[in-house]
């Protein structure tokens, strides 16, 4: 940091286990993710090139490469993962993540029906060629899923080697976890945590509101994902005390 001051609660550091900070890159330039990373390296763990833009990015194995040689893991978005199983594709999935040297893989089935046993199948076979990040959830905002159910999909979903479960919200944050309006369904998350451990748990959180409940709940180092690049200082501002919304938190309360 760039100077001292006390009472700053205590960061994991990179590379993190937890604490972590995915950001989602929906189409940025050569040189935006380079002007990008000239602030926020220091603070983001994973890059999720979002959707299925890889498909359509330009200069894909340069962006790529932007990213690697900071030291930032990147993977493909879950819905790409399921455009290529819906055409009968894994085979190749595995071929394109190979050849472009991804060694972090998002399953998901947000946009497509997979049977639970299949899906957890996928995650195993994928686990032998890196880190699995297993989204869970749905995109479509009239599929409520009950807790017990969420319970049960991510602690299945980590049995089959998932590293982490991520709990689904889409960029606009107002499906899964949240309400329409982008409340998050407290009852949901406050039940999740009672099985699965937060450290296991990515919790996509694209708008401040849902960032500062996590970081209330959880702490400094929740893990948050489908953050927007512009968005990275200021939720590393906000992690450790020093945004308005959370200037009080983390301060000795005598």
């Amino acid at each position: 940091m760039n100077f001292n001051l006390t009472q700053i609660p205590d960061r994991t550091s990179k590379p993190r286990n937890n604490g972590l900070t995915m950001v989602m890159d929906k189409g940025l330039s050569l040189e935006e993710a380079k002007n990008f990373l000239s602030v926020a390296s220091p603070h983001v763990d994973i890059l999720k090139l979002g959707f299925g833009t890889s498909f359509v990015t330009p200069n894909l194995r340069e962006k790529i490469e932007v990213y690697r040689s900071a030291n930032i893991p990147v993977y493909f978005g879950g819905t790409l993962f399921e455009a290529f199983l819906i055409r009968n594709q894994f085979d190749e999935f595995v071929s394109v993540i190979k050849d472009y040297g991804i060694n972090h893989v998002e399953v998901s089935d947000g946009s497509i029906t997979i049977p639970h046993a299949e899906k957890c199948g996928y995650i195993e076979k994928l686990s032998k060629y890196g880190t699995v990040l297993s989204e869970v959830g749905s995109k479509d905002a009239e599929h409520i899923i009950p807790p017990y159910k969420w319970i049960e999909l991510m602690s299945a979903e980590l049995s089959a080697g998932a590293t982490y479960v991520i709990a689904e919200a889409r960029e606009s944050g107002n499906v899964g976890i949240y309400r329409g309006t982008g409340e998050v369904r407290e009852g949901l998350v406050q039940e999740i945590l009672t099985q699965i451990p937060a450290e296991k748990i990515i919790w996509e959180a694209p708008q401040k509101a849902q960032q500062l409940y996590f970081l209330e709940l959880i702490g400094c180092n929740a893990n948050l994902g489908n953050l927007a690049p512009h968005e990275v200082i200021s939720l590393e501002a906000m992690r450790v005390g020093l945004r308005g919304d959370t200037f009080h938190l983390f301060l000795d309360k005598e």
